[in-house]
C-alpha cells in the first residue's frame, strides 16, 4: 500500500489560470505561504483564450491610444450589460479597480499595447489591440452612454491568453509560490467544526521523471489541439487517466488558512449541462477537460449554494469581415432576430433561447462584394477560414429574396417583407426596426442574395464555441463561499468561472478574465488575512 505524503502550508489554491495565478500571487504578496495545484500543466482555459481583458476608466492603454474614458461611462455600460449578477457596490468597485487592476498585470509581466483598431470586429488581426470587444456600439447602449474601446488584448501574435498565464505564473515561482501539476483533488478536508482544512489530492509528482514527461505532453495535446478537436481530447484523456491510476499516489495538503478554488467551468461535464442548461448543446467547450464542474462540485460538498447554472455564453460571431454588421440576421420565418451590431454571445443566446438556434445572414451583392476584399484583411487565420466556409460552402443564393429563401428554407414572404421593412427605415431616415446605429445600416437590394447558415450546430468549420458563467455564490467583499443560508463556508474562497462573479449574468470577449483577476486578488488578500492568529 502506497503510504501518503502530507505537506503543510498557509493558503492551498486548486486550480492554476487566471483567477489561481493571480490569487495565489496575491496571498504571497501578504505574506502568505502558498501551495497551488492544477490538474493539468497550467493554464487552463485562460492560457489557449483570444487573450482578451475588459478594462476601462481611463487605463493608461487607453491613454495611449487617445482614447477618453471615465468611471460613470464604464459603470453605465456595465450595468446595461451584466445586470444584478453581483450587488451595484461590487460592480462598481470593479469599475473603479479597473486601471489599477491593469497597472498591476503590468508589473507582474503581462504586455498590452494601444494600436487601436479602427473597424468593428470580434478578434483584431495582430496589427490592433485595443477594440470594442463587447456591443458599446449596439443602439441599445450607445442611447444611454458613449460607445468606448475597453477590449486590451494583451500583446502577441493570434490568440494570446499564454501572454497573460505565462507572465503571471512566471511572477508567482519567483514570489514563492510552490506549483504541483498534474495533482487532482479528490476531497476537501475539513475539521469538527465544519471548517475547511486543507485539500486530499491525487498527484503523478513523485512519478518517474519520463512518465512525468509523458503525462505533461499527453495534458498539452489534450487542452490544445484537443480543444477544437473533441475525439483527440478524449483519446488524450483516456490515456492521462490510465498513467494516474498505474502512477499517482495520494497527498494530503494541509492549509491553515484557507483553500481557494478556482477550477473553471462545467461545460465539458455533459451531464450537469443538459441537467442546467439542455437548451445549449451542440456547442464546442471553450476550456479545457478540466472544465467538468469537479470545482464547484468540491465547494458544494463543504456546503456552498449555486447560482446561474443555466446561464450559458453562445459565441455566434459575424464579423469580420466588419462588412457583416451591415447584413441582416433573420430566423426560418425571415423575422430579425437581433441589433447585427451586437455582441456575437447576445446574438448566440437570442438564437438559442428564442429561435430554437437557428439563424442566416443575408446579404446582397454589394455587400458579399465588399466583404471579400475584407476577407484577407481583417482577418487571422482561422478567422479567414472560418468566414470563407460561411460565405462559401453551403450558403443558399438566389437571384432574387424570394429564390434565396426557399434553396435555404427561409419563407419567402417573411424575408421579403423584413428586408422591405429595413429598406424603407433607411430611406425614410427612421429608426432601424431592431435597433441598429444608422451607421452600421445600409439598403439590401442588389442581387443575386446570399443566405448564410450561422445556426447553431456542430460543425468543424464554423463552430459555436460555448462557456458556462453559473458557479457557487460567493460574498461580494471577500469571495468566501457561501450556503444557502447566505453564511460563509469558514476556510473556503473561490474565484473564476467557478464562482459567481461579474460576467455571470452576462459575457463579452474579456469580461471573463478580467473578473478572474479582480476575484482572484479578493480571495487572495481575504485568504492571507484569514486564520493568520491560527
Amino acid at each position: 500500500m502506497t503510504a501518503e505524503i502530507t505537506e503543510t502550508t498557509d493558503v492551498v489554491v486548486v486550480g492554476f489560470g487566471a483567477a489561481g495565478t493571480t490569487a495565489a500571487i496575491s496571498a504571497r504578496e501578504l505574506g502568505a505561504d502558498v501551495v497551488a495545484v492544477d490538474r493539468s500543466n497550467g493554464g487552463g482555459a485562460t492560457a489557449i483564450s483570444g487573450g482578451i481583458f475588459y478594462a476601462g476608466a481611463g487605463t493608461v492603454i487607453q491613454q495611449q491610444a487617445g482614447v477618453q474614458d471615465s468611471v460613470e461611462q464604464m459603470l453605465a455600460y456595465l450595468r446595461l450589460e451584466v445586470g444584478d449578477a453581483v450587488r451595484p457596490q461590487t460592480l462598481e468597485r470593479f469599475v473603479r479597480s479597473s486601471p489599477e487592476t491593469v497597472e498591476w498585470l503590468q508589473r507582474h509581466g503581462v504586455p498590452f499595447d494601444g494600436s487601436l483598431c479602427p473597424y468593428k470586429t470580434s478578434f483584431p488581426n495582430n496589427r490592433y489591440y485595443l477594440y470594442y470587444s463587447g456591443s458599446e456600439n449596439a443602439g441599445a447602449f450607445r442611447s444611454s452612454t458613449p460607445p468606448v474601446p475597453r477590449g486590451h488584448r494583451f500583446k502577441g501574435k493570434g490568440t494570446s491568453g499564454k501572454k497573460m498565464y505565462a507572465p503571471l505564473a512566471a511572477s508567482a515561482h519567483r514570489l514563492g509560490v510552490r506549483f504541483r501539476p498534474h495533482t487532482t483533488v479528490t476531497e476537501l478536508l475539513r475539521d469538527a467544526d465544519g471548517r475547511v482544512t486543507g485539500v486530499q489530492t491525487q498527484t503523478m509528482n513523485f512519478a518517474p521523471r519520463p512518465i512525468r514527461r509523458l503525462y505533461a505532453r499527453l495534458a498539452a495535446i489534450s487542452t490544445k489541439p484537443g480543444v477544437y478537436y473533441p475525439p483527440l481530447r478524449q483519446v488524450m484523456d483516456a490515456r492521462l487517466a490510465a498513467l494516474e491510476r498505474r502512477y499517482g499516489r495520494p497527498l494530503r495538503i494541509i492549509a491553515r488558512r484557507g483553500v481557494i478554488v478556482c477550477a473553471g467551468g462545467f461545460y465539458a461535464n455533459t451531464a450537469w449541462r443538459e441537467r442546467y442548461a439542455p437548451q445549449f448543446g451542440g456547442g464546442l467547450a471553450l476550456g479545457t477537460s478540466g472544465d467538468d464542474g469537479s470545482g464547484i462540485a468540491l465547494a458544494e460538498s463543504a456546503g456552498a449554494i449555486t447560482a446561474h447554472m443555466d446561464d450559458v455564453s453562445v459565441w455566434r460571431f459575424i464579423t469580420p469581415p466588419s462588412a457583416f454588421i451591415s447584413s441582416l440576421v433573420v430566423d426560418e420565418a425571415g423575422r430579425r432576430i437581433i441589433d447585427e451590431s451586437r455582441y456575437g454571445a447576445a446574438l448566440g443566446n437570442a438564437m438559442v433561447r428564442h429561435h430554437g438556434g437557428k439563424g442566416w445572414m443575408l446579404a446582397d451583392a454589394a455587400l458579399m462584394a465588399e466583404a471579400k476584399r475584407q476577407l484577407f484583411t481583417q482577418t487571422l487565420w482561422f478567422q479567414r477560414a472560418q468566414a470563407a466556409a460561411l460565405m462559401f460552402y453551403g450558403a443558399a443564393r438566389g437571384a432574387t429574396l424570394a429564390e434565396a429563401a426557399r434553396a435555404a428554407g427561409i419563407d419567402p414572404e417573411g424575408l421579403e417583407a423584413t428586408v422591405r421593412a429595413h429598406n424603407d427605415a433607411i430611406d425614410s431616415g427612421t429608426a432601424d426596426p431592431v435597433g441598429k446605429p444608422a451607421e452600421f445600416r445600409r439598403r439590401i437590394d442588389r442581387g443575386p442574395f446570399t443566405l448564410m447558415n450561422i445556426s447553431v450546430r456542430p460543425n468543424l468549420l464554423y463552430p459555436t464555441p460555448m462557456l458556462t458563467l453559473g458557479g457557487v455564490r460567493v460574498d461580494d467583499d471577500t469571495g468566501a463561499v457561501l450556503t444557502a443560508a447566505g453564511e460563509p463556508v469558514a476556510g473556503l474562497y473561490s474565484a473564476g468561472r467557478t464562482a459567481v462573479g461579474i460576467c455571470s449574468g452576462s459575457y463579452v470577449s474579456g469580461l471573463s478574465l478580467a473578473d478572474c483577476v479582480f476575484a482572484g486578488r479578493r480571495a487572495g488578500a481575504a485568504v492571507a488575512a484569514d486564520g493568520a492568529a491560527n
